[in-house]
């Protein structure tokens, strides 16, 4: 699997189960960072997150995930952990409009639900809010992911595949006809190289009853 799908750091304990509370604190959250999210928007937000079979989150979660987050910072810049849900957007954009892959029918939905949002002017928190700002983006990422990591590690791959295809060509990517199936075809031929060196490396083209030339007295 791609290393940056492999090692995201975890988002905030305050969204890993619904219903999340702190029987220890007197009173429940609602700002992030400053922001009051509108029930309107924290409904539609639930919506979506229903639609990739997640569980429903509060304003008290989303406040208190925000904290934690921010006091991760370091140099106040945003946390890495959203910046990694980020780039993993990056990377469900550039698979759903590239005309030159076919991507799964199972992760065609969750990818639209994710980028329409991500593209879209109805963001829960706003940009702007400081640090914190892609939090909803980050957390509709994370519940999509599980329907996606597996298609966009095979997308990234085949664009790994392709460059390849491209070099030994002598010409740009884009220039000639790379499909899901020819990535197929030559992850297939490569997996075959690979095993082939693999028992070249592990037995010898000398016979083992070939005849010692050299004695050592």
């Amino acid at each position: 699997m791609n290393a940056q799908i492999a090692t995201l750091q975890p988002l905030s304990a305050a969204l890993q189960s619904p219903a999340w509370t702190n029987l220890n604190r007197p009173a429940r959250r609602h700002f992030v960072g400053g922001f009051l999210p509108e029930a309107e928007a924290l409904a539609h937000f639930n919506q979506l997150l229903e639609r990739l079979h997640h569980f429903p989150l509060d304003c008290d979660q989303l406040a208190t995930a925000s904290r934690e987050l921010a006091s991760r910072s370091a140099d106040n810049r945003r946390p890495a952990s959203i910046d990694q849900r980020l780039q993993l957007a990056s990377a469900v954009d550039r698979m759903i409009t590239d005309a030159t892959w076919q991507p799964a029918s199972e992760a065609v939905e969750p990818a639209r639900v994710v980028m329409d949002y991500v593209h879209g002017d109805h963001a829960l928190i706003p940009d702007s809010v400081p640090l914190v700002g892609q939090l909803d983006d980050a957390i509709l990422i994370d519940a999509a992911w599980p329907h996606l990591a597996g298609e966009v590690d095979c997308y990234l791959d085949y664009c790994r595949v392709r460059a390849i295809e491209a070099e030994l060509r002598g010409c740009a990517v884009g220039e000639f006809a790379f499909t899901r199936e020819d990535w197929q075809q030559a992850r297939r031929a490569e997996a075959g190289l690979i095993a082939h060196c693999r028992r070249v490396g592990e037995e010898s083209y000398l016979p083992s009853s070939a005849p010692a030339y050299f004695h050592v007295h």
